[in-house]
């Protein structure tokens, strides 16, 4: 027996203006990069290019995770933002590499830099990205939105140390800054992905939910009068912020089963915030065929976590 509440997704962010804002930009800092011969303002360029591509697979994600639940798809399509999260974190991840490439051919070899035009362009970048970022994060932050919003914020980032390698050069003539600085960028992106695809990974192997303690749970539904112990119990998240339980409770008397199942849902919302919670009553006495793996089992003695 079960009970399944599918909660609506918050607003979504107005990711049509924030990938317009990215993409025009875009063009106008590659372009002055290549005038200025800055290869921090052609990273900040490419990286704006990649933000402009990972908002579109954000909001292409967010209609997805919108359609309901059908047939083919049970669950509905809530996970499509969380593949969109990680196919973002692989393009971060390939931003991150090229970064490295060139800055690294840049230390070799040093290139002239039109410092005034760098720090003019990589000034009004700062106020676009966090113009993109304010327009992003005026919605529900999903764990897709976060991963668009690391672009952004990378980009933010990018414009920022762009703007201080302008200053170094014009005050003092030291090329190598712009390279230096593009290392820094792509160890504070390197940093945020790994993060984030650690946790898009998670939601698709089914992993138990960082906040939650299994053994806690399945100690909490043991401990309910009439059961004698709770095995196969599995936790996972359909999608950031929608969690799901299901567990064999093992049971002294099936006929206490439907205030055992209501006290169970009761105490798994009241302490976990689970509402899609699927129960399968036993007797104690009930054979278990074709069981060939270890069973985790909580018996009634076990004593929850705090």
């Amino acid at each position: 027996m079960s009970a399944h509440h599918h909660h609506p997704p918050g607003p979504q962010p107005p990711f049509v203006t924030a990938l317009l804002l990215t993409v025009a930009y875009a063009c106008i800092e590659v372009a002055g990069g290549i005038w200025a011969g800055s290869l921090a303002l052609l990273s900040d360029g490419g990286h704006m290019f990649s933000d402009a591509l990972a908002l579109a697979l954000a909001a292409i994600a967010a209609r997805l995770a919108q359609r309901p639940a059908g047939h083919r798809h049970s669950y509905g399509w809530a996970r499509a933002e969380v593949i969109g999260a990680f196919l973002n974190g692989v393009l971060m991840l390939l931003l991150v590499v090229v970064l490295v490439v060139e800055a690294i051919e840049r230390l070799r070899a040093p290139q002239p830099v039109e410092a005034g035009a760098m720090m003019l362009i990589a000034f009004v970048g700062m106020l676009v990205n966090a113009a993109v970022a304010w327009v992003m994060s005026r919605g529900h932050v999903s764990l897709n939105v976060r991963a668009a919003l690391l672009h952004v914020i990378g980009d933010l980032i990018s414009s920022l140390a762009a703007l201080l390698s302008g200053v170094v050069i014009y005050a003092t003539g030291w090329l190598p800054i712009d390279p230096v600085l593009s290392l820094v960028i792509a160890a504070l992106i390197l940093f945020g992905t790994v993060r984030l695809l650690r946790d898009a990974v998670h939601v698709l192997m089914e992993g138990v939910p960082p906040a939650i303690d299994l053994p806690a749970i399945g100690g909490a539904l043991a401990g309910l009068p009439g059961v004698i112990s709770i095995h196969d119990l599995h936790v996972w998240s359909i999608a950031p912020g929608t969690v799901a339980l299901s567990a064999h409770v093992e049971l002294e008397d099936l006929q206490r089963w439907p205030a055992i199942l209501a006290s169970a849902r009761a105490l798994v919302h009241q302490r976990w915030e689970i509402d899609h919670v699927t129960l399968q009553p036993e007797v104690g006495d009930t054979p278990r065929p074709g069981r060939t793996s270890v069973i985790r089992l909580w018996p009634r003695n076990s004593r929850p976590h705090s």
